[in-house]
């Protein structure tokens, strides 16, 4: 590159690569990887600063690109960089043994993410650079960064939750805008990173990052548990490193963590340099005896319901208390959240029978939350594994099973792990992928929850809780979560639907506790 380099420290994880000490500039001929929402914020920074960028994708490319002004071209599906390339930016969602990256870094070209690039625009901020507050984990990331965001804007900072939810974190980074506009400066950066991300951005180095926990998830994409463990960890190597230490896994990488502080955040006594849950006169609190904030928030005042969200709230609150908001916003803001749509939701009873939208649980870790606080339940599952095992699952939750339905391109897997641990349960594969599938689903799960007789089962849940992504049949988890509603509804305005009863939201609030968002 012109006025390009490459670090020699890479991030963790052998297959890590090595950061940018450097942006590209004019002349550099840079591939970009992908054209989607975070590809063209990406390819608009490199035409900017005039770089010919070559874009590399195996879909059309959309009609956005043809309106970049600069050196733009597109190159369809590229599977090596053309000679002279200074470096590939790669989308998060293409793995590194894929043909391109894997091409580049034989070449010895520079291959990074747009995490990476806004990390570097940011430390060259003529301003100063901004504290990053990094979020990340297996479960949980948006609602903990949703908090977090909530947080610093009841304490009067600029702050927009980005990176793998809402705002692309490249757009965020370089908004300049005045307070009011569309597109307002950043005092903090609350940022929710994925593995693939964090993975494309090994330089990043957060005032605080937290890790929720960790379990198997994006096995396809990382080769192994360690590699994605290793991933995550790039969260914990900046200042202040934060992580559920209820979660053994999330407690061995803060054990490991290379930052100056390492603070645990636990449902049990915070103990000296921690933060915790402790009881004054009957009244649960969390308090925080690391940063020095004291008392931060009653656990009874918080918005959303069961141990997972209290834990996603500790860490949103320690998180902001690394950058000194004080404890009258953290609970003013944790009061008023409520969790966001298909996060383990009541949405129906019907006939004695409810319905619980869990879409959003797409691993293993995330569904047995939701199935572990029922007593019996017919269990909606099935769609991509991305190379996780389910039998732990089915371990777990078979003596609350009634009855499964499975759907998706990992049906199978599920199925024969029902086999082997659960195999007195009744199960039924809906082989449709149409838009008539969950109908179908509906159909035998409706059948499974009411006995011979069509009397209603006692206090049986119907619940979507997959464990799988969503993309093999639906455009996203809330896609998949609302064609489960639309399903219940349809079920219910059927005149041939036996029993009595109405069709209506479930009393006592919105979100299953126990359950992990």
């Amino acid at each position: 590159m012109s006025d390009a380099g490459v670090s020699d420290a890479a991030g963790p994880g052998a297959a890590a690569p090595a950061g940018l000490t450097a942006l590209p500039g004019p002349g550099d001929l840079v591939v970009a990887a992908g054209a989607g929402i975070t590809g063209l914020p990406v390819i608009r920074f490199l035409a900017a600063r005039r770089c010919t960028v070559l874009v590399t994708s195996d879909r059309p490319p959309p009609a956005a690109l043809a309106e970049i002004e600069g050196d733009v071209s597109f190159a369809g599906d590229l599977t090596a960089p053309p000679h002279g390339t200074s470096l590939v930016v790669m989308s998060a969602g293409i793995a590194p043994h894929r043909p391109l990256p894997a091409a580049a870094t034989a070449a010895g070209v520079p291959v990074v993410g747009e995490v990476e690039l806004a990390w570097l625009v940011d430390q060259q901020d003529p301003r100063g650079a901004r504290p990053w507050l990094a979020v990340t984990g297996t479960n949980g990331k948006t609602s903990t960064v949703e908090m977090l965001a909530a947080i610093l804007r009841a304490a009067g900072l600029q702050a927009t939750a980005c990176g793998n939810v809402g705002w692309p974190l490249l757009e965020a980074v370089l908004a300049d805008g005045p307070a009011g506009s569309d597109r307002p400066r950043q005092d903090v950066i609350a940022v929710e990173l994925s593995s693939f991300q964090l993975h494309y951005g090994p330089s990043i180095r957060p005032r605080a990052g937290v890790v929720l926990n960790l379990a198997e998830d994006h096995l396809e994409w990382h080769g192994d548990l360690t590699s994605y463990a290793a991933a995550k960890a790039v969260a914990l190597t900046g200042e202040i490193a934060v992580a559920v230490v209820d979660d053994a896994g999330a407690a061995a990488l803060l054990a490991a963590a290379p930052a100056g502080r390492r603070i645990p955040v636990t449902a049990g006594d915070p103990g000296a340099s921690g933060v915790g849950v402790r009881s004054t006169l009957g009244t649960a609190e969390v308090v925080d005896t690391a940063l020095g904030g004291g008392t931060l928030f009653r656990v009874a005042d918080l918005g959303a319901s069961g141990p997972h969200q209290l834990t996603n709230a500790m860490a949103a609150a320690t998180l902001a208390r690394a950058v000194r908001v004080p404890a009258a916003p953290i609970a003013a803001a944790l009061a008023a959240y409520r969790p966001g749509a298909h996060r383990a939701q009541w949405v129906f009873e019907l006939d004695g029978v409810r319905f619980l939208d869990d879409s959003k649980a797409t691993n293993p870790h995330a569904a047995a939350a939701s199935l572990s606080a029922l007593d019996a339940v017919v269990w909606i599952a099935g769609g991509q594994l991305k190379g996780a095992s389910v039998d732990d699952l089915v371990q777990a939750v078979r003596e609350r099973l009634v009855g499964v339905v499975l759907l998706g391109v990992d049906a199978e897997v599920i199925e024969q792990a029902l086999r082997r641990h659960a195999p007195d349960v009744p199960r039924i594969v809906v082989s449709r992928t149409d838009d008539g599938a969950m109908g179908e689903v509906l159909d035998a799960a409706w059948a499974m929850a009411r006995p011979a007789g069509g009397a209603p089962a006692a206090a049986v849940t119907v619940a979507l809780a997959p464990a799988a992504a969503s993309l093999d049949m639906f455009t996203s988890y809330g896609a998949r979560g609302d064609a489960f509603t639309a399903a219940v509804r349809a079920l219910a305005d059927r005149p041939s639907r036996s029993g009595a009863g109405e069709l209506g939201p479930v009393q006592g609030g919105s979100t299953l506790p126990g359950t992990q968002s």
